[in-house]
């Protein structure tokens, strides 16, 4: 085959008649707008900015965890969910005394169930004694309630170019919730893994989804397994594991070398986890996290500066052209204090990794949980932050830059 080259300087040349082209082409458009595209309506779809659901069930599964099933709401602009791949999770937006604030939960249904007319969403949430969240949800969410969530989010999912045909699922407490998704998708046929599901529980009572992670394995064909951890001094359940999720744990019942990890539960486990699988010297990229919200106790993190915990700090918030102060404590997240001030802050995640709540800080120090500090080497350069794990530790200043 022959080819021609015209050379550097030709091909350059060619760069001149651009300009009288495009000029061209733009005295025989119309004057009509274009309308939007199909493409268009299906991005909207698939990636929606905001859905709005209803409650059609409410189910127990232990005594300090329900199940809300999920079905489009009054206000949905269109008459289906969107599509999700296993293990992502919707933000709910929730109004407290006229604060909104945000919380994400994993949906814990299949992809192939939120599909048709009759699809739905379930997520699965473990209430917290000092959780004011938590506690309204309880008390106030009943069957027919109007919930408002983002599209789905994250990207806690299986993904064959990158992932191992053989998922280990580590899990602590509520944080069994994506693995259910997954299981289910497998069981269905519609997901081609295999899943060892390694889940640490504080007791019997504390196990949710134990009959049906059983019928799970049957109806996987042995696709999905589960292997209990309980960390209680008791334990009456046959081929449970006592204690922790340990590397000794993780050794005996996981092929190590042709598997990737994936791990879902809360800032303990995984400081814990971190050091276990530290001994297994795992690749990185055969290691998938995803935190649950935010740490208890960011005081109790290695190298918060002892001297400030019950320090409050003033904070200057620009939003657009109008410039906020906010009053906020030094052991609250940055985003927690710009939603106590009803600033309606964005946010996705909660945990650091997404950056929907991305800022950039003028003045002023912080601290940014190592844990949870998913930003890119330039952010970190630059001065951006994401509130949701970034706590003051001086008076700050700091611009907001998406705004909803």
């Amino acid at each position: 085959m022959k080819v021609n080259v015209k050379g550097h300087i030709r091909d350059l040349l060619a760069f001149r008649g651009l300009l009288p082209q495009r000029r061209k082409r733009i005295a025989r458009a119309q004057a009509q707008p274009i309308e939007p595209g199909l493409i268009n309506e299906l991005a909207h779809q698939l990636h929606p900015e905001r859905q709005f659901l209803s409650i059609s069930e409410i189910r127990e599964e232990s005594g300090t965890t329900k199940t809300f099933r999920l079905i489009p709401g009054r206000n949905q602009d269109s008459s289906g969910l969107a599509f999700f791949r296993a293990g992502q999770y919707v933000s709910v937006k929730i109004d407290l005394a006229g604060v909104r604030v945000s919380r994400p939960y994993s949906i814990s249904s299949a992809p192939s169930e939120a599909l048709g007319p009759d699809g739905f969403y379930e997520i699965t949430i473990k209430k917290k004694e000092d959780g004011f969240v938590t506690r309204h949800i309880w008390d106030s969410w009943d069957i027919g309630t109007e919930i408002e969530s983002s599209g789905p989010c994250g990207n806690f999912y299986y993904e064959p170019l990158r992932d191992a045909d053989k998922i280990v699922g580590l899990a602590g407490g509520s944080g069994i919730t994506p693995f259910r998704s997954m299981a289910r998708e497998i069981a269905y046929g519609d997901l081609k893994v295999e899943l060892l599901l390694i889940y640490g529980s504080a007791d019997e009572d504390d196990i949710i989804f134990y009959d049906e992670l059983e019928q799970l394995e049957r109806d996987s064909s042995g696709q999905v397994k589960a292997v209990h951890v309980l960390s209680c001094e008791e334990v009456t359940l046959e081929g449970c594991e006592q204690g922790f999720i340990t590397a000794d744990i993780i050794r005996k019942h996981t092929d190590i070398d042709h598997s990737t990890f994936f791990i879902c539960g809360p800032h303990a486990m995984h400081r814990f986890l971190s050091k276990e699988l530290a001994t297994l010297d795992l690749p990185s990229r055969r290691v998938r996290r995803e935190l649950l919200g935010q740490p208890p106790s960011i005081a109790q993190v290695a190298g918060f500066p002892h001297p400030v915990p019950d320090t409050t700090f003033q904070l200057s918030v620009r939003v657009g052209d109008s410039v906020v102060q906010v009053p906020a404590r030094a052991t609250e997240s940055v985003l927690v204090a710009l939603e106590r001030a009803n600033l309606a802050p964005p946010s996705q995640c909660r945990s650091g990794e997404c950056g929907f709540c991305r800022a950039l800080v003028h003045s002023g120090d912080v601290f940014v949980n190592p844990d949870g500090d998913g930003r890119r080497f330039a952010d970190r350069q630059f001065g951006f932050i994401h509130t949701c794990s970034t706590y003051p530790i001086s008076d700050l200043e700091i611009e907001i830059l998406r705004r909803v």
